[in-house]
């Protein structure tokens, strides 16, 4: 077989297959799924950090149920007595307003203390300086709640957020 008689076979062959995709689509014909057995879906575990991430979200969006849904133990038992004693809404506008000065955060990678609890380093980004807390969560059924929390630390920014870039 010639080169020519090889380029022109290819190139028959390559419009057959652009002529049956073309004829495919006309026809809504669509590629059979493949499906993944249920026993080797991976299913993802909520990471430690996620339930910092939704504390801060509930306490944004002055959602007191699920504020309290990321705690356990004695920090929730204080915190449901601190709804009791401001109410609902105080405990809403307290939610808001410690949450709005806040610019970002920067939670560290979890370390593991025991099977059961993890302890993350939190920073908290304000506009005029940074906070660090440390955060101690407890596996709790599927994912984990905030057990316990350190007194927050000022730490010393060398540029401090939004200023601007010269």
């Amino acid at each position: 077989m010639t080169k020519e008689r090889k380029a022109q076979l290819l190139t028959l062959a390559v419009l057959a297959g652009a002529g049956a995709i073309v004829a495919g689509r006309q026809w809504n014909w669509q590629a059979p799924a493949i499906k993944v057995p249920a026993a080797m879906e991976a299913k993802a575990e909520p990471a430690a950090q996620d339930t910092v991430y939704a504390m801060l979200d509930a306490a944004r969006e002055g959602d007191p149920a699920k504020y309290l849904a990321c705690y356990t133990g004695q920090m929730l038992t204080a915190l449901e007595q601190s709804v009791k004693e401001t109410g609902t809404d105080g405990f809403v506008k307290y939610l808001k307003d410690s949450n709005a000065p806040i610019k970002g955060v920067a939670i560290n990678e979890p370390q593991v203390l025991t099977e059961r609890e993890v302890k993350l380093r939190v920073e908290f980004v304000y506009q005029e300086r940074n906070e660090v807390q440390f955060m101690y969560l407890e596996k709790a059924g599927a994912g984990w709640k905030i057990a316990r929390v350190d007194a927050t630390e000022r730490v010393k920014t060398l540029i401090p957020y939004g200023t601007p870039v010269q």
